[in-house]
């Protein structure tokens, strides 16, 4: 059993009475009496977590594998597709790119079209990666799903399709390319 943490008010000696005792995960509120929304939370993050961890020695972090893997699955999207597949900010999607492209992990073509639209394509040394990125989160995932028959997996997916659309995840992210990003 895992020992429980414990804060101290601010107003508290350390070592003190008062000490408030923090429930470790799967104890408490953090536990299977938790609340969903709280317990999506924290699952969400000790996965993110874990996943940062093991990516680091890729010197890639799980918001730029997220923005990885959208660019792979549906070549040439613009910034602002990518931030609305990937659930983050165009801020935050325009400073992974940077960093992508000084990487030489990602390149931008001129759309075939519409020529002032930039795409956004994996390099080959992107590709190889994502490849080494998915390995890992394959792993991570194989660990996630230990002990749950398929058919539980099916479930638990569709439940958790189901609590994202709860946030107006239905809005298709497609984008006519004359509307894009032209950046």
């Amino acid at each position: 059993m895992r020992k429980r943490e414990t804060r101290e008010p601010a107003d508290a000696n350390p070592g003190s009475p008062a000490a408030i005792p923090i429930p470790s995960i799967g104890q408490g509120k953090r536990g299977e009496t938790g609340h969903l929304g709280y317990l999506l939370r924290q699952a969400a993050g000790g996965f993110r977590l874990r996943l940062d961890r093991d990516l680091a020695d890729l010197a890639v972090t799980s918001p730029q594998f997220v923005v990885m893997t959208m660019i792979a699955a549906y070549p040439g999207l613009s910034n602002a597709d990518l931030a609305r597949l990937s659930m983050l900010t165009p801020q935050t999607v325009s400073v992974i790119i940077a960093n992508l492209l000084r990487a030489e992990t990602v390149i931008r073509r001129h759309h075939a079209v519409h020529g002032r639209i930039q795409q956004l394509e994996l390099t080959k040394a992107g590709q190889v990666l994502l490849a080494k990125c998915r390995a890992r989160v394959q792993l991570i995932e194989a660990q996630l799903s230990a002990g749950v028959s398929p058919r539980e997996e099916e479930a638990i997916r569709r439940w958790l399709v189901a609590a994202a659309l709860l946030g107006g995840g239905a809005q298709s992210a497609s984008v006519d390319p004359a509307d894009r990003d032209r950046d």
